[in-house]
């Protein structure tokens, strides 16, 4: 209770009730925008938040990151358009809803179950606070190594069917790391005598490039939609009842969002297929599904909204961040030196838990804003793209430009922008490049002061927790190397069939011609054996 009390203390002033207003409200602004998301207004916002107080500023981060969900749900039900790219699920039964006349019920839904997951999540974690404090000492630097390692093989993993080249870009955001001073004896690495290298790659213009400036470029390129919307009709506030009508559908789908939330590279997609995909077997309806069933909208606007308060564990424990969002906030500890890791649950247990609480509030905050103020919002879906993409280009090159007033990252902010732009018409994953440059600097600092005392190769994983985070790692590759197998197979027996068996008529034929020269072989056989007792007879002496 005193934990909760002190908490609530670090709360209790108005620069941080403020963030946490700002951040709500805008999180649900930008969500509900397409074409935007979090990604872009965290990135721009970051250089911003490094001349605040370290809870204020994540404070407002952790607003826009929890908050978007909320605002995504809007467009995905109304337009058929996911505001963020992780309620792409929502417009599966949601839209079927909004055709039916259903709008404001499907809203309040995923409002409602938005909420329970939040809620879900935040509670489950300051319950399970106290354990996490007594769990993290045992983790030293060859542990925190061995995480970070695990980290970026789930990270690369995560990404099925395109492993190798989220394999290649992570290395790519290491390499990016490694330009610049190295950080024990600040020796030079790669910067090719060019004295605009020393300092390295910062990681805030890379991610500004490779979300902000990217995604305006993609939004100007493109045609403004004319967006045509439908009436809502009936109360927002049925989605409570509704809810609770399906409590083991909400409950599994919060709880694996917890679960998926704290392993790092798994996130939000992973956790709404789950649920999604548990909710439909379980169904007594499962043909609904898809076509606006109201458990498959709880079980992906649950699932989702579970996941930040549980991604905020692997980054407050052990300063590992699980996504692109939560290395961004890594970067605001870095800045106030806010160093999170066991260290942090130790001495600081009353900010973790403010962090938490923040998260809870925010929830609530949010839920009353949209209850009241839907109407006007859907408004916001609107705005046109490319001015949108001016928008958002012209508040990157500011922020890219106010971290340390140099051209020179404008430009470098440019290249990537343009480097992540290709990204998006490649369709492949700009997110292993940002955990790669965060993840490989804890993974070179901890290897090397885990290897002072490491004598053989075993010693590295001598300790209980070493050797657990060792097995997994050892687990997630024997298991992804097993599903490229059986993927490699049968693609190998699917070009066999369109090789031999083109189509029907080809391959009846050809099963018979076969069956004919088995009979036709199997007739001679038995007619040769009728006549090789004859000839035997006839040839032996009498």
């Amino acid at each position: 209770m005193d934990l909760i009390l002190s908490s609530l203390e670090i709360l209790a002033r108005w620069d941080v009730m403020i963030a946490l207003l700002v951040g709500s409200i805008g999180g649900v602004l930008i969500g509900a925008i397409p074409g935007v998301g979090p990604a872009v207004a965290i990135a721009i916002l970051l250089p911003a938040t490094f001349s605040l107080d370290p809870i204020v500023g994540l404070t407002v981060l952790l607003g826009i990151y929890g908050s978007s969900m909320y605002g995504g749900s809007i467009p995905a039900i109304l337009i058929n358009t996911p505001g963020t790219a992780v309620n792409a699920l929502t417009t599966y039964d949601g839209y079927p809803m909004t055709t039916r006349g259903e709008a404001r019920r499907a809203l309040s839904l995923a409002y409602s179950s938005s909420f329970f997951g939040g809620v879900f999540s935040v509670i489950c974690l300051v319950l399970f606070a106290p354990v996490l404090a007594k769990i993290a000492p045992m983790f030293g630097s060859r542990e925190i190594f061995l995480a970070a390692l695990l980290g970026i093989t789930l990270v690369v993993v995560a990404h099925r069917g395109q492993s190798l080249i989220a394999a290649a870009l992570a290395c790519f955001g290491i390499f990016l790391h490694t330009v610049g001073l190295e950080p024990v004896k600040y020796s030079k690495r790669f910067t090719f005598e060019q004295s605009w290298l020393s300092s390295g790659v910062d990681l805030i213009v890379v991610v500004l490039g490779l979300f902000a400036i990217s995604q305006a470029i993609f939004l100007l390129q493109g045609q403004d939609e004319k967006i045509r919307m439908t009436k809502l009709r009936g109360g927002l506030f049925q989605g409570m009842r509704e809810l609770a009508r399906h409590p083991r559908v909400a409950t599994a789908s919060a709880s694996l969002g917890v679960l998926m939330g704290m392993i790092p590279g798994v996130g939000e997609f992973t956790a709404q297929f789950l649920s999604y995909t548990y909710a439909q077997r379980t169904s007594e309806r499962p043909d609904d599904f898809g076509k606006g069933a109201s458990e498959g909208l709880i079980a992906a606007e649950t699932s989702n909204n579970a996941v930040p308060a549980a991604a905020m564990v692997p980054l407050l424990a052990l300063g590992i961040p699980g996504e692109a969002l939560t290395a961004m906030m890594l970067s605001v500890f870095y800045v106030h030196n806010v160093v999170p890791g066991p260290q942090l649950f130790q001495n600081d247990m009353d900010f973790v838990v403010a962090l938490y609480l923040a998260l809870l509030i925010l929830n609530v905050l949010v839920l009353i804003f949209l209850l009241f103020a839907t109407n006007q919002l859907i408004k916001v879906v609107k705005i046109p793209n490319r001015f949108l993409g001016a928008s958002i280009l012209t508040l990157s090159f500011v922020g890219v430009y106010s971290l340390r007033n140099s051209f020179t990252d404008c430009l470098i902010a440019a290249c990537f922008g343009i480097f992540g732009f290709v990204l998006k018409r490649l369709n492949l994953p700009a997110v292993p490049i940002v955990l790669g440059m965060v993840l490989g600097g804890i993974m070179e600092v901890k290897l090397r002061a885990g290897m002072a005392r490491v004598k053989t190769p075993f010693d590295f994983i001598d300790r209980p927790v070493a050797m657990i985070l060792f097995i997994m790692i050892l687990g997630v590759l024997i298991l992804h190397f097993r599903y490229v197998w059986q993927q490699r197979k049968l693609l190998k027996e699917a070009k066999w069939q369109a090789k031999h068996k083109s189509t029907s008529f080809a391959a009846q034929m050809s099963r018979r011609k076969d069956y004919l020269l088995m009979e036709r072989g199997k007739r001679l056989r038995e007619k040769r054996s009728k006549y090789t007792p004859r000839l035997t007879d006839k040839n032996s002496p009498r």
